[in-house]
Order: C-alpha cells, then structure tokens, then sequence
C-alpha cells in the first residue's frame, strides 16, 4: 500500500494533480485515501521533492470542488441521494448530519470534514436541506484549507523526524492522524452516550429537502 502511494506521489509534477483528483473524489468515493496520499505527499515535501504549499493548495482546491459539487448533487437530486446513495445504515448518518446542521451549521462543515465519512454526510445533506450556498461556502474553504494543512504538515513533520527513511515518517505520520481521529471519534461517542443519557429528545427530523437557513 505505501509504496502504491509513493508511486502516486511520487514527486513528479503530476503529482499536485493527482492530490486534487483524490481531494476532489473522496466526497464521492470515500475509500479513495486522499488523506494518506496528501500525509505522503508532504512526507516528500521533507525531503525536498515537492513543494508544500503547492500541495496545501492542491489538496484544498480539489476538497472545496468536491465538496461543492455533492452540494450541488444534494440540491437537485434530493431523492436520489437518499435513495440510492444513501441506502439502509447510511440514510441514518445522512439524517443525523441534517439534523446536526440545523443545529450548529458552518460548525458542522468544518468539523465534518475531519471526521471519517463525515464529509460526504455533511455535504450531501447540505444540498438537500438547500443549506444557503454562499455560507456553505464560505465554511467550506476554512474546512477544506484546515484539513489539507494538516495532513500535509503531518507528513512534513514526519519527514522531518524521519528524513532518511520515508516509510518510517509516513507510518509516524499516519500514527499520528489515527491517534486524533480516534480521539475525535472517542469523544463523539462519549458525547453521545451523554446525550442518551438526559431526559428528553434526542436528534432531528429526517431530512425534508427543506431550507436550514
């Protein structure tokens, strides 16, 4: 797997186009590692090989096309979306991610982005909710921006630690994004339980096609 994704990125000048193909794709097609192929590429900026503000830029520019786009699928193809793309288990994430965005909106946006499968929830449910566009994307660049900063500073640093070996400073740079993502996800789900927990409702309506403001 590591060395497919070295080969991706392989320092090359295809490669910037290739990290706002798998930016802009995951959206759509959340096994594409976009993630891990920005963490590497930046492992390589370390070395010298790329640049990594071109990578930063790459990367966001092709998450905020992305995302920009499940909206725009959201928007005017509400119901095949929930019917077919988000069938059975997913239209349960697909509604939670609606009811959230009623609730705290761009918040969502940009946390979403950094939660697994919560990008294309939050997105797609965006577009159906007719979430205002010009907001959502305004949230979308602070979110799109953050995330490719992060994943290419990960591999920066890793790199750095690890400069004669860059499988090492991906492993460590991969260590280190799993250890936040499941820190994130630790609290998600003791916030969850705490929510449980309490008297009263829990959640939102399904998904309506419906303005969220």
């Amino acid at each position: 797997m590591f060395d497919s994704l070295v080969d991706a990125v392989s320092g090359s000048n295809w490669t910037y186009l290739v990290l706002f193909a798998f930016a802009f794709g995951d959206v759509l097609f959340p096994l594409i590692p976009s993630e891990t192929a920005v963490i590497t590429a930046g492992v390589l900026a370390a070395t010298g090989e790329l640049s990594l503000g071109l990578i930063i830029v790459c990367a966001a520019a092709g998450a905020i096309l992305g995302d920009n786009t499940a909206y725009l699928i959201g928007r005017q193809l509400k119901d095949f979306v929930r019917n077919r793309l988000f069938k059975g288990e997913k239209r349960r994430h697909l509604d939670r991610a609606g009811a959230a965005l009623r609730d705290r909106g761009g918040s969502l946006i940009i946390i979403g982005r950094f939660i697994p499968g919560g990008r294309s929830a939050v997105c797609f449910a965006a577009g159906v909710l007719h979430y205002p566009w010009p907001r959502f994307l305004g949230f979308d660049v602070v979110a799109g921006f953050l995330w490719a900063c992060y994943a290419g500073l990960i591999g920066y640093i890793g790199g750095e630690a690890f400069e004669e070996s860059p499988l090492k400073a991906i492993l460590l740079a991969l260590g280190i994004a799993f250890g936040i993502a499941a820190t994130i996800e630790g609290v998600r789900w003791w916030r969850r339980r705490q929510a449980r927990e309490e008297p009263g409702p829990v959640g939102g309506e399904p998904l309506s096609g419906e303005d969220g403001g």
